[in-house]
């Protein structure tokens, strides 16, 4: 679940920054709960990286996606009309200044029969081979995002989740890493949808209901240590692959029981494949 929290993005009035991710998803919700979701700290920090916005055209925004000052990526509200769209960039909060790099633009379609459709356009992308690799990254890790997103709001509605997000590099191929987590963790590497999985003795305790698979991916409902979600994943090509276990915890303990289990997560990912 990589997601480089600070892309190297070029000037927006250069004629090649025009490519933009541009996906949709189809979530259960009002427009009012989907903008709770999509727009404001507690509802992003349940599917996505913990968030926190000041409700507002030209409020604050900032991001954390780890530890550390290089992980802390702050911006502003560019656009704040609920509960249909909203636009985060770079730009500094209360500024009419164009930010430059990335930007993304939040759209939210009621539908009948009690869902939205999510539309995001994730802009500022350079053209050429340089960009290349940063664009398809980006965009599967929207494309996982997204599907948090539709989980969140079909089990969580209304809740706010607290996210624990170790990852770590290990030795490459692909296969090979993510043969070594799910052996590691006692997952079985080709699991089914449907079926009851949990991690063995001597890995801190992650278990529930799989509830997509991939060649190097899977997703979980949680029953433990908490109810939510949770992503194990193998991504990345070439000697180093990122491998993550990320979980959105749920329920009064879950501040608690993230702020425990978290930093064994790392110590167990960065310990490397053994």
């Amino acid at each position: 679940m990589s997601h480089d929290p600070q892309p190297t993005a070029p000037d927006p009035s250069h004629p090649e920054a025009t490519r933009s991710i541009e996906l949709e998803i189809e979530v259960p919700g009002t427009p009012e709960q989907v903008w709770r979701a999509i727009a404001t700290g507690p509802g992003i920090s349940s599917w996505y990286v913990p968030h926190t916005v000041e409700e507002r055209a030209g409020g604050a925004a900032h991001a954390s996606f780890g530890e550390g000052p290089d992980m802390q990526v702050s911006g502003r509200v560019a656009a704040w009309e609920p509960p249909h769209r909203v636009v985060f960039d770079g730009g500094a909060p209360d500024s009419d200044e164009p930010a430059g790099g990335f930007a993304f633009e939040w759209l939210v379609q009621a539908r009948d029969g009690g869902s939205c459709v999510v539309r995001l356009v994730n802009s500022g992308f350079g053209s050429g081979a340089e960009w290349d690799d940063q664009y398809h990254e980006m965009t599967e890790g929207w494309k996982l995002f997204l599907e948090n997103l539709r989980l969140h709001l079909t089990y969580f509605a209304g809740q706010s989740g607290t996210a624990m997000l170790p990852m770590a590099h290990w030795p490459g191929p692909r296969g090979t890493a993510w043969s070594t987590l799910t052996g590691r963790l006692g997952l079985p590497e080709a699991p089914t949808v449907g079926d009851r999985v949990s991690t063995r003795d001597g890995v801190p305790t992650l278990g529930g209901t799989l509830l997509s698979v991939g060649a190097t991916r899977l997703a979980l409902l949680l029953e433990e240590p908490a109810p939510g979600t949770a992503f194990v994943a193998a991504e990345g090509d070439g000697d180093a692959v990122g491998v993550s276990v990320w979980a959105y915890l749920y329920g009064a303990d879950a501040p608690g029981i993230a702020a425990r289990d978290e930093p064994r997560w790392r110590t167990w990912l960065q310990d490397g494949p053994g």
